[in-house]
């Protein structure tokens, strides 16, 4: 059985270089999505969120497979914005606002991720340990995401570095007689609880307008 790879698949999606700036046409894509507010680093919503995205993305994944369908996990991303842009420029995390999510195959379904969902409520409910709730858990659905046209580039360190990354992406967009669009992306490569903070991979990307 093939499984399909999402970082090989569509490489150019997920890879750049440090200080080139890429301009992408993104397909329309489907994902699990949960919505959320807050500090990243201090809501204990975030993790929640993070962790039943993941609960469900695998269990959709073995689903898959059952039917002859394997694919591997695709990075965790975000969508990161505030009701006003100062508070997300200025890095007042509290007031941040962010959509987490996860790419899943186009053979996903509504029906398989309800199933998922059950069984996922059923072990969560039990479990006063557990890593997500079940209302974070109720709160994820399916969406197909359509991005369009993008910039991106591939920051590399610690995520608090990322300013004047996005700041040289913006004047590029500018110089380039485009208008940023929707809301600030990120696509984490790998994993900070296993990658030192310096080695962190992370793709920066803005829709544009022309």
């Amino acid at each position: 059985m093939e499984k399909l790879d999402f970082k090989m698949a569509d490489k150019a999606f997920y890879s750049g270089k440090v200080g080139r700036i890429d301009r992408l046409m993104l397909p329309p894509m489907l994902f699990l999505m949960v919505d959320g507010s807050g500090d990243p680093n201090l809501a204990p919503s975030y993790g929640q969120a993070v962790a039943a995205l993941y609960g469900l993305s695998y269990a959709l994944k073995f689903a898959a497979k059952a039917l002859g369908n394997d694919h591997t996990v695709a990075p965790l991303e975000g969508l990161w914005w505030a009701d006003d842009r100062r508070d997300f420029v200025d890095g007042r995390r509290d007031r941040w606002r962010w959509t987490m999510m996860i790419r899943q195959p186009d053979g996903i379904t509504d029906a398989m991720l309800d199933a998922a969902r059950l069984r996922m409520l059923a072990k969560t409910d039990k479990d006063p340990q557990a890593a997500t709730t079940p209302d974070m858990v109720r709160a994820v659905r399916l969406e197909t995401f359509a991005e369009g046209d993008c910039l991106q580039i591939l920051h590399i360190g610690s995520y608090a570095d990322e300013a004047p990354v996005i700041a040289g992406l913006h004047q590029q967009i500018a110089t380039s007689g485009l208008r940023p669009t929707g809301k600030h992306h990120e696509i984490y490569l790998n994993d900070p609880r296993k990658v030192p903070q310096d080695k962190l991979k992370t793709i920066l990307r803005q829709p544009v307008v022309a």
